[in-house]
């Protein structure tokens, strides 16, 4: 490899991993572009550690090849492939100070003693741990100890740095900040990055790209704003965010499409991307594009009717799930308004500019 090369290109090229007679992955072929941060996000058993260790070398390949930039390292050691890790469990020597265990690399590979801490202070000050050097790994919060994980992999100036759920041992409340730390260092070091986590949430905020994987194998792979709005799968729509995925019948209108569900029709604007053909069709249904009302006398045929089966309040919203002629919708309402409880008679307007048609009628 060439020393000092930045933010280079990571492609897979075939790759597949068998243990045993179990198929961990089938025949990924992916590029991480270079200087990005790209998500792997899945359920578990879905491969996508699997996928994550292959690449940094820790787990070797059936087949295939691994792309650094113009080198091939599928054959090669993790050590040899420069690249930085951050794991779940934070791994600090608890014997050793912030400064010693941030500092361990640079002096196994025989960096003079004062340059050592000169660049651990440099990456303590990215991660704003400057000043705790002399402090050992018990003295500190999981946070700050999962800042020293970070400040540890990225002092050996890795020409890839991956995470694996580095957040998972963090309490919740410190999960934003974190993550938002995670997106400025990689942003300001340029280092292409490889992040794997099952949250939702932490894939849409830290990612320049997200794949959702599943049963060993990419379904989709693209910017959180495309997989969130254009969802090619009932399985990817539920796992981006939330969402209620319906059965529905698409039709021709006069001028654009309809769709009709539970016995309503509602017109879909005329510039909607529309990946199928009129028939049996997959609606994603947002949370945020269905709301709930109190049902009036009559009929409103732009409204499902149902029934409130479960109702929580949640301190700024309210949560409620409705059972509806096309199953139970899951929806909110600002806790603002009054709150609708169990068993009462309501109605779901939905937004039809914001229903997600999901193309051919994929599961």
């Amino acid at each position: 490899m060439k020393p000092g090369e930045p933010n280079i290109t990571i492609t897979l090229k075939n790759v597949f991993k068998r243990f045993d007679e179990v198929t961990a992955l089938a025949d990924i072929s992916v590029v991480f572009a270079a200087g990005t941060l790209t998500t792997l996000l899945g359920p578990s058993g879905c491969g996508k550690t699997t996928l994550l260790r292959i690449i940094s070398g820790l787990e070797n390949v059936s087949g295939g090849e691994i792309w650094f930039g113009d080198d091939q390292v599928t054959g090669l050691s993790a050590t040899r492939r420069d690249v930085g890790m951050v794991f779940q469990s934070y791994a600090l020597f608890p014997h050793m100070t912030v400064e010693q265990n941030v500092g361990y690399g640079l002096g196994v590979l025989k960096t003079p003693p004062a340059k050592i801490k000169e660049r651990v202070k440099e990456v303590l000050e990215m991660v704003n741990l400057d000043g705790y050097q002399a402090r050992y790994p018990d003295e500190l919060s999981g946070g700050q100890q999962q800042r020293v994980a970070v400040a540890r992999a990225l002092v050996l100036e890795p020409k890839v740095l991956l995470f694996d759920e580095p957040l998972s041992n963090i309490d919740s409340k410190l999960r934003r900040s974190m993550r938002e730390d995670i997106r400025r260092l990689q942003q300001s070091t340029g280092i292409t990055s490889i992040y794997v986590t099952h949250d939702q949430s932490e894939a849409l905020a830290v990612s320049d790209e997200v794949i959702v994987m599943k049963d060993g194998k990419i379904l989709q792979k693209g910017p959180p704003r495309s997989l969130y709005h254009r969802p090619e799968s009932a399985f990817v729509a539920n796992f981006i965010g939330e969402s209620n995925v319906v059965d529905a019948e698409l039709v021709n209108g006069t001028p654009g499409h309809m769709v009709e569900l539970g016995g309503i029709m509602l017109a879909l604007p005329d510039d909607m991307y529309i990946p199928a053909e009129p028939g049996p069709v997959k609606l994603s249904l947002r949370p945020e594009i269905l709301h709930i009302e109190a049902r009036s006398e009559g009929q409103d045929h732009a409204c499902l009717d149902g029934e409130v089966s479960e109702s929580a309040y949640m301190g700024p919203v309210i949560e409620y799930s409705v059972k509806t002629a096309v199953g139970e919708l899951f929806t909110r309402g600002p806790a603002y308004e009054t709150q609708h409880l169990k068993g009462d008679q309501v109605r779901i307007r939905i937004r039809p500019d914001e229903i997600i048609v999901i193309p051919g009628n994929k599961a």
